[in-house]
C-alpha cells in the first residue's frame, strides 16, 4: 500500500470517527421535566464562595491584572 493510500484511509477514518462521536451529542433533548434538575443550586458553578473566590484569584493571578475577569481589557495590567 503506498503511503498516500495510507494517509488518505487515516483521513477518512478519522473523519467518520469524528462525526460519529459529535452526532451523540446532537440528539440529546432536555424534557421540561428535567429543566428543574439542570436549574438546581447544586448544578451553578458559584454555589461555593470559597471555590470561587479561590479560581477569581489564581485567574487575575495568572492574567496579571487586578480584578481578574470583571475587567476589561488585556492582562498586560496597562489599562
Amino acid at each position: 500500500m503506498k503511503p498516500s493510500h495510507l494517509l488518505r484511509l487515516i483521513l477518512i477514518f478519522s473523519a467518520a470517527l469524528a462525526s460519529l462521536l459529535n452526532s451523540g451529542c446532537a440528539t440529546q433533548h432536555v424534557q421540561p421535566w428535567e429543566r428543574a434538575t439542570l436549574a438546581d443550586y447544586t448544578m451553578r458553578p458559584d454555589r461555593d464562595p470559597l471555590m470561587g473566590g479561590m479560581t477569581e484569584h489564581i485567574w487575575f493571578s495568572r492574567e496579571a491584572s487586578s480584578g481578574g475577569r470583571g475587567v476589561g481589557g488585556s492582562g498586560c495590567g496597562c489599562n
